[in-house]
């Protein structure tokens, strides 16, 4: 992102920071300035996106670390701004969507999640990582791709509310996974931050990360924090179980043509084995049994995996372009 760009969505006339201002007044003037901000506009996509971001932190985000913003969830303000620019996030990935769903067959959902994971299964970036990328190439990939499921636990727990029988319990299994079957050394957002400092990864800023990983991130939020989206959310999430194992061994094997440290491989070496198994179980206990119960739910889970499926499209491509240099060809 050019300077000028990077001065312009920090400048007040963007969304992002009158949101960051009114969030973060603490006197009796703060109802003023949020409820101020109903109308307000987004400057482009991008800053549509990061205030997005800074909206689903009042939902997801540790609550020691909003120095007080907690307040501001569920304010009425608050709610329609998010409702508008999730609404129009959502128009966008349906339009995007409209060529994958018309070649699929929603009566089957099953099938049509295996097609959409077959699409991108291993983008050519991670042909690239495994072969070729020097230390400091892997570790600002791995910085911006966030790992498989930056969380995903609190995801899973979210998407399951309201679910019963064997679908609640597969997701109430993964979830248990992901808490490293209580084992707090193998929880998976544990190992991740054994990653994170076996390999001295920064943390990207949110206004140096291009459109198509802000996207990536706000995808998850919209989903998690939506009811009405629930059968997106459980297509969308399944897809990343079904794509992540072929790309955690890709990540493996750069770690160990570069040597890397022993701290940096149990995250990706524990879902290149798990989440193949996740993906068996998403779709025989939760996408299939689901689809039978409510044939009209069949389409919308597709539909969110698509979406999943057309957000990291875009994202590979553009990290393709910036690591290696040129557009990543189809295979």
């Amino acid at each position: 992102m050019s300077e000028k760009l990077l001065e312009l969505h920090s400048a007040p006339e963007s969304l992002t920071f009158q949101l960051e201002t009114a969030l973060s007044n603490v006197g009796t003037d703060a109802d003023v300035a949020v409820n101020s901000l109903v109308r307000f506009p987004a400057l482009d996509e991008r800053d549509a996106l990061r205030t997005l971001l800074s909206l689903h932190d009042l939902w997801l985000g540790p609550v020691e670390h909003l120095g007080g913003r907690e307040r501001f969830h569920g304010h009425p303000a608050v709610m329609a701004i998010k409702w508008r620019l999730e609404h129009e996030f959502v128009a966008r990935l349906n339009r995007r969507a409209e060529y994958q769903m018309s070649r699929l067959d929603v009566a089957s959902p099953v099938e049509a999640m295996r097609r959409v994971a077959a699409v991108d299964l291993i983008p050519p970036v991670y042909d690239w990582l495994r072969n070729e990328a020097s230390w400091d190439e892997l570790v600002e990939f791995l910085a911006l791709e966030g790992g498989p499921d930056g969380g995903f636990d609190d995801y899973v727990a979210l998407t399951q509310i309201g679910l019963t029988g064997g679908p609640k319990v597969a997701l109430a299994e993964n979830y248990w996974d992901e808490m490293g079957r209580g084992t707090l050394s193998d929880v998976h957002t544990v190992l991740h931050d054994g990653l994170v400092d076996a390999t001295d990864m920064r943390v990207v800023p949110r206004e140096e990360l291009p459109i198509s990983a802000l996207e990536r991130a706000a995808i998850g939020g919209v989903l998690a924090t939506n009811r009405w989206l629930q059968p997106e959310a459980l297509g969308a999430f399944g897809l990343i179980e079904l794509q992540a194992g072929p790309r955690c061994r890709a990540i493996v094997r750069a770690l160990r043509r570069l040597d890397a440290p022993a701290g940096a491989f149990p995250f990706y070496e524990e879902h290149a084995v798990a989440d193949p198994r996740h993906g068996k179980d998403w779709l025989d206990s939760v996408i299939a049994p689901l689809g039978v119960d409510q044939p009209g739910r069949s389409e919308r889970m597709i539909r969110g995996a698509v979406w999943r499926s057309e957000v990291n499209h875009q994202f590979f491509q553009d990290a393709h372009r910036n690591f290696v240099g040129t557009a990543a060809v189809a295979a």
